[in-house]
């Protein structure tokens, strides 16, 4: 083990993504209980920032607006303000005539990379292995390893926190299905999360496959629409939802993503909570209404010469099973769930726009795994200020980013709430309320039961900053 990065720390954060980044980004600077400022480190096994690289296909927007960046909706004077990288790049006059409310997903990837690239307590190329709490110390022990440029180790380490946040993101979900086939070479199955990588390739298929109904197979099938011959397109979009619907997108919809409406859902018995983010999904896996107007004027504009583009749009379908034709053909058994109708599909390609799951953290939290607190479901209990709920004799605290759906509802991965939640980790864990906040957030008034918000939080108590004997 190397000495590196010995010294305790208030708060070791574990991924970089978004939320992570908006975090450090508010806690850069911020004093502690005492007069020195929050000691903070972050490790990512990434080389650097990268967000949904294979997606930020050109003309693809963010579907939050430019105010949903990493610190201003919990502080529009921050140094690391959308507003404040465009000045830094002289844009801010290109911005300001363009009067876009919703900003290019490469242009916040950008952005981010920006923030990212300024914050001196980010360390990529750094893979986290393992967690455990050390009783006698009173601090969590982190050991992780450094990759070189390679990804090949280079030096393990270990440091030491009496805090830790959680924001190890979500990865591609490929149905069980499909799994064989996603791993087989001479046939592209590739997951949206790797389309640009597998662009060239899909393109020079005959036939290709979409399945997915949200933003991200949108996207995807417009792009391909878009780069294929009129006549010759040969697209199907296939989706298991009943219609390829619009995101609800109205204001008093768009209330399910505040404060407000997370209090009430953490509030709600588990199993109703459990019931109702099924339900939801037209909040957050609908398809932007732009994104539906650009495919059908794509479609209707190869119309004019009297014939129909060759592409079947298909919803209400699921895929039962699949297999391989030869080696360059996938034949795709399907139900159509209506019409209780089962048919089969011959493709040469399939773009699996599937979603993401939550990152598994067993291996991760092995080590604390005793001491974690768990519903009838067996997952985390995460309370209301985002602290999983662990035994008392542990008197640190694991925060939570993104992985708290089943708790906090449907803005667990709203990029909207990320600097909101990340004032709320940091009040907590200073105790002086640096990001005061509202509140009230919504007109809207989840429940008949009225409850009272309170600020601030009691804190989480920290540690001086000196190695122990």
């Amino acid at each position: 083990m190397t000495a590196h990065l010995d010294t305790p720390h208030d708060l070791v954060g574990i991924g970089i993504g978004p939320f992570n980044l908006s975090l450090a980004a508010l806690a850069h600077g911020l004093p502690r209980q005492g007069v020195d400022p929050l000691a903070t480190v972050f490790f990512d096994q990434r080389r650097d920032f990268r967000w949904h690289p294979g997606l930020l296909i050109d003309g693809a927007a963010l579907q939050v607006p430019f105010l949903a960046d990493l610190v201003t909706l919990a502080d529009p004077a921050s140094p690391w303000t959308f507003l404040s990288y465009l000045k830094h790049r002289e844009r801010l006059f290109p911005f300001y005539f363009a009067e876009r409310f919703h900003i290019q997903r490469a242009e916040y990837d950008a952005y981010c990379r920006w923030v990212s690239g300024r914050l001196p307590d980010l360390h990529f190329g750094h893979q986290v292995d393992a967690v455990r709490w050390n009783p006698e110390r009173d601090l969590f022990e982190v050991d992780y390893t450094r990759l070189d440029t390679d990804g090949e180790v280079e030096a393990l380490g270990r440091t030491h926190t009496r805090n830790l946040v959680l924001g190890v993101g979500t990865a591609p979900y490929v149905p069980e299905p499909l799994r064989p086939l996603a791993d087989a070479p001479t046939v592209p199955v590739i997951h949206s999360a790797d389309y640009l990588d597998n662009r060239q390739r899909v393109l020079a298929a005959d036939h290709v496959t979409v399945i997915g109904s949200g933003q991200s197979g949108a996207e995807v099938f417009l792009d391909l629409l878009r780069a294929r011959p009129t006549g010759r397109e040969g697209l199907s979009w296939l989706a298991r939802t009943p219609a390829f619907a619009p995101m609800e997108y109205s204001k008093l919809g768009l209330e399910h993503f505040t404060p407000d409406y997370t209090r009430y859902f953490h509030a709600l018995p588990e199993p109703v909570r459990d019931r109702l983010v099924p339900t939801q999904w037209q909040l957050h896996k609908g398809i932007d209404t732009a994104t539906l107007a650009a495919i059908h004027e794509e479609l209707y504009r190869r119309t004019l010469d009297g014939g129909w583009p060759d592409a079947v749009l298909t919803p209400g379908v699921t895929v039962r099973t699949a297999g391989r034709v030869a080696t360059t053909k996938i034949e795709l058994h399907l139900e159509h769930a209506q019409q209780g109708t089962r048919s089969r599909l011959t493709t040469d390609a399939v773009v699996l726009a599937t979603g993401y799951r939550e990152r598994p953290l067993t291996s991760l939290l092995a080590g604390l795994d005793p001491y974690i607190r768990k519903d009838s479901s067996g997952r985390p209990r995460i309370d209301d200020r985002y602290r999983m709920v662990l035994d008392p004799s542990v008197t640190g605290t694991v925060f939570v980013q993104n992985g708290e759906r089943h708790t906090h509802g449907i803005g667990a991965p709203d990029l909207g709430l990320a600097a909101w939640r990340s004032a709320a980790i940091l009040n907590t864990l200073t105790g002086k309320e640096p990001y005061p906040q509202p509140l009230r957030t919504a007109f809207t008034t989840f429940g008949l039961e009225q409850r009272e918000h309170t600020r601030p939080h009691p804190a989480v108590e920290l540690l001086p900053l000196v190695e122990h004997p």
